[in-house]
This record gives C-alpha cells, sequence and structure tokens, in this order.
C-alpha cells in the first residue's frame, strides 16, 4: 500500500477566536492510502495544545510502513492527530474494498442526522450579542469564553439568542474562583453544560465543587487512558477523533465512558467535512452533538456534508466511509 500526506488549507467564513488566540484559515493535513485498485482518505487537524505541527504529524504519518493495518496501528503510533487521519483513511479503504458502509463493518446501526451545536467566537459581548443574533434561529449555541470577565459575554449572548439552548467552552481559561463565581449565573441563563473550565493540570479543584451544571472534560479526555483521571471532576466527556487517535479508539472510549456513568459530547478541531464525516458515527445518541467545523469554512471539501435543520447527515460514500 501507498502512504502520501497533503497540507491542506480551509479560509474561515470570520476570524475565529478562542481563549488561546485567533486563526483566518484551517490549516490540516489530507492522508490517501491506497492499494492500487481503492483508495482510502482521512483528514486531520494537528493542534499546538498538544505539541503537533503539521511537519510532526506528517513525520509520524510518513513513519508508517506501508502494510499497516488498524490493528497494528494502535501499538504503532499515540493517541493524537497522526493516528485519527490514518485510522479514518483504512476505514474508508476497507469501505471501498468491500462496497459496505464503515457503519456496517463497524457492528452500528445506519446513522441519522444529529442536532449540532453552532459556535460563536470570542469577542467583545456587542459583538457577541450580534453574532447571537444573526444565528438565534439555531436550537444550540456554543460560546467560546475563558476570561476573567466573561459575564457580560454570557449576558450578550442570551439576550441575542434567548429562545436557543447554549453551552460554553472556556478552554482552560478560567481559575476555580471564576468558575465558582459563574456557576449560579449559568444556572439562570439557562446553559445546558460547560467545557473544560480549568486547565488539565489544575482540575483537581472540580473535586467536592458544586457543579449546578454538567462539566464536560475536552482537554483532560483524549482516549480510554484518561477516564480514571476524570473520576469525581467531570459528568461528560468529549470526544474528539482529533484526540483520541481515530474512530476506533473514539467507538471504544464511547462505550466505555457510558459504561463508567458519564454522559458523551462529540466535538471537533475546524477541519472539513472529511474530518467530521467519522465523527457522525460517533456522535449518535450523544448528549450534545459538536461537529460544526465545515459550517465556519468560507470553502469546503466536494461532495460535503449536509447541514439542515434535522442537524448534520451521516457522509455519503462519495465523501467517505
Amino acid at each position: 500500500m501507498r502512504i502520501t500526506v497533503t497540507p491542506d488549507t480551509f479560509k474561515l467564513a470570520q476570524v475565529f477566536t478562542i481563549s488561546r488566540g485567533s486563526r483566518t484559515e484551517a490549516k490540516v493535513l489530507t492522508v490517501r492510502i491506497s492499494d492500487g485498485a481503492h483508495e482510502g482518505w482521512g483528514e486531520c487537524v494537528p493542534y499546538a495544545r498538544y505539541n503537533e505541527t503539521l511537519d510532526s504529524v506528517t513525520e509520524e504519518i510518513l513513519s508508517l510502513p506501508g502494510d499497516v493495518t488498524r490493528q497494528a496501528l494502535f501499538d504503532l503510533l499515540p493517541a493524537g492527530a497522526a493516528r485519527n487521519a490514518v485510522d479514518c483513511a483504512l476505514w474508508d479503504l476497507e469501505a471501498k474494498r468491500t462496497g459496505k458502509r464503515v457503519w456496517e463493518l463497524a457492528g452500528l446501526k445506519a446513522p441519522g442526522p444529529e442536532i449540532t451545536a453552532y459556535t460563536l467566537s470570542l469577542a467583545e459581548p456587542a459583538e457577541m450579542q450580534a453574532q447571537a443574533a444573526k444565528h438565534a434561529h439555531r436550537p444550540l449555541l456554543k460560546i467560546k469564553l475563558g476570561t476573567p470577565d466573561d459575564m457580560p459575554r454570557l449576558e450578550a449572548v442570551r439576550a441575542g439568542a434567548p429562545k436557543s439552548r447554549i453551552i460554553i467552552d472556556a478552554n482552560e481559561g478560567w481559575s476555580a474562583g471564576v468558575y465558582a463565581d459563574l456557576a449560579p449565573h449559568l444556572v439562570r441563563l439557562g446553559v445546558g453544560l460547560v467545557e473544560q473550565p480549568l486547565p488539565a493540570g489544575e482540575d483537581e479543584a472540580l473535586i467536592g465543587m458544586e457543579r449546578p451544571v454538567p462539566v464536560c472534560a475536552d482537554e483532560s479526555a483524549h482516549d480510554r487512558a484518561s477516564l480514571p483521571g476524570l473520576r469525581g471532576k467531570y459528568d461528560v466527556v468529549n470526544i474528539k477523533l482529533d484526540k483520541t487517535g481515530g474512530l476506533t479508539e473514539a467507538l471504544a472510549l464511547k462505550a466505555a465512558a457510558l459504561a463508567e456513568g458519564y454522559e458523551v459530547m462529540v466535538g471537533c478541531m475546524v477541519g472539513s467535512s472529511l474530518a467530521m464525516a467519522p465523527a457522525t458515527l460517533v456522535a449518535q445518541g450523544a448528549v450534545v452533538t459538536d461537529l460544526d467545523g465545515p459550517l465556519l469554512l468560507a470553502e469546503d471539501r466536494d461532495r460535503p456534508l449536509l447541514f439542515d435543520e434535522a442537524g448534520v447527515h451521516p457522509p455519503t460514500a462519495a465523501l467517505w466511509g
């Protein structure tokens, strides 16, 4: 088999800002695996938060033997972006070889659409209120926060979108004190979930702390090995394929998290429809689906995912799987 890696850049529809910085484009890696008759592909988003770069992830992928299998891949690469793209490409290749959809190969039920969150970028309150008003027709809005002065932003978004469900992603930007001060107001403003309020290395402070709305582990949760460290701190686990290292581990993490009593959220980095396609299978029945990456882009893959009032739909075979 032949493995190739291509860097691709997708322009964003507008500047996207979180507590760690801003961007105007999504830089991804596209992996193609060919056996000479069929070709499977996958996408990953190297993430600086996890010390990944386009070059380092490319090097990891190209270090693999040409005859790599999904089973061998688990031992050859750690959880992360490199393994994700290869794992998803191997699933797609197997689907093309067998003429079956990936969910059939994985023993899953045929997937359907799932309502997805739409993310509002971190900005000044007036701008966030305008963003919220523009997207107030959407049933679920996700707010990027993570500063010591987020209360006006939260109030502004609720004013702009009074009927939408709201979830918050602090991206590790709060202290325990800031979170404790904000918690009662989250209930008042109808917030349904808070993602990663504290830095991953400082989340011991969540043990014993009152959690009036569910708290979701994002940067603190990568794969099944992360689960023991979440006990007593979190109520929900955010599964992202770029963290788990692919669809294979994402499905295993979902099963393990549910078995341990957690609810499951399925999220994404900012990538194209190709990156979201396998995640739609994991998102089936999740308490929150956050696969809006393509909605934030000014351009996307050919034959992109369908987004409509029913949510994000599973991919057609022409895209992936």
